[in-house]
């Protein structure tokens, strides 16, 4: 469904070969190749000069926003997961050391 395929690109060659003729075509595709070789030349120096390190630190926060409701449900609940867990751990090394204080009197 998207992009051109080979075939497409041969019709609209030959529609433009029947409108334009071959010199005008002629120019017109070296008009467009020095076009495209100009915006890659531009995008090439405007990616130089960009800070890749800040634009990194901003895609990793990009990718913690959610997209969907699901996601934003997941993202509240596993911090809250998260705790218990801990807290049910922290209470096992409570008990464990003091069940061991006990045992050693």
């Amino acid at each position: 469904m998207g992009g051109f395929h080979l075939l497409d690109l041969l019709v609209i060659l030959v529609i433009g070969l029947l409108i334009a003729g071959p010199k005008a075509l002629q120019s017109i595709s070296r008009n467009v190749g020095k076009g495209v070789g100009q915006a890659k030349a531009m995008k090439d120096e405007v990616l130089s000069e960009l800070p890749m390190e800040e634009i990194s630190g901003i895609t990793q926060t990009v990718s913690k926003i959610p997209l969907s409701p699901q996601q934003a449900v997941q993202k509240l609940l596993i911090p809250e997961q998260q705790k218990k867990q801990q807290e049910a751990k922290e209470e096992v090394k409570a008990e464990g050391s003091s069940s061991s204080l006990t045992s050693a009197e």
